[in-house]
């Protein structure tokens, strides 16, 4: 099931990450550029810094200069996430291309890369409520609470991986088809953004 496969390569991405726990560490992918495992490890690799540097900047303490430099770190994160989701879909759309819809065939609400983006964030949670659901210096009623969360959100991750599934046998027979719309967005260019092509040279 690619779903089994996509939770495998998130577990080995955050497990990789928490070894040395540092935003600042370089990516060193461990899977060949042409396949599709390298994407799946670099989109959730991206999700696990943003996931800290989301942490970091909420520290009541921090400078504002540094959370500003954070903001804009998180906002070239956040266009960095979109492109990788477009190319898992590219990926979808390459192995689909020669699938032929029935008459009727409907549109998901959502494309498979975006689902499987949801898949990315829920190991997080997973990992790190798993964390907290087990930390000696916690109390037992913060354990309990954080067990019978992480319980929902492994069963939410069940039912978000067998969703995937059907979609993906959906669009493989034709009951669907998917398309790819590129997200567009206008903050980070400085072409669309107001505040961005306002401002004197």
């Amino acid at each position: 099931m690619f779903t089994a496969l996509c939770i495998r390569i998130f577990d080995q991405s955050i497990r990789d990450y928490h070894v040395y726990n540092d935003i600042h560490r370089v990516i060193s992918n461990p899977y060949e550029k042409s396949a599709i495992e390298h994407l799946l490890y670099a989109k959730n690799w991206i999700d696990t810094v943003q996931w800290h540097l989301e942490d970091v900047v909420r520290d009541p303490r921090i400078d504002p200069v540094k959370a500003l430099e954070l903001k804009r770190w998180i906002d070239r994160s956040n266009q960095e996430r979109t492109d990788m989701v477009e190319y898992i879909d590219s990926y979808f759309l390459a192995q689909y291309k020669d699938v032929q819809p029935q008459a009727g065939a409907s549109i998901n609400t959502e494309s498979p890369a975006w689902a499987i983006d949801r898949l990315s964030i829920l190991g997080l949670k997973i990992y790190h409520m798993r964390e907290e659901a087990t930390r000696p210096d916690a109390s037992e009623e913060h354990r309990r609470a954080c067990q019978a969360k992480l319980d929902i959100l492994l069963e939410q991750q069940r039912d978000l991986s067998a969703a995937i599934e059907e979609l993906l046998a959906d669009i493989a027979a034709g009951r669907k088809y998917m398309k790819v719309y590129k997200q567009m967005k206008m903050y980070n260019d400085p072409s669309l953004n107001p505040v961005l092509y306002g401002q004197k040279p």
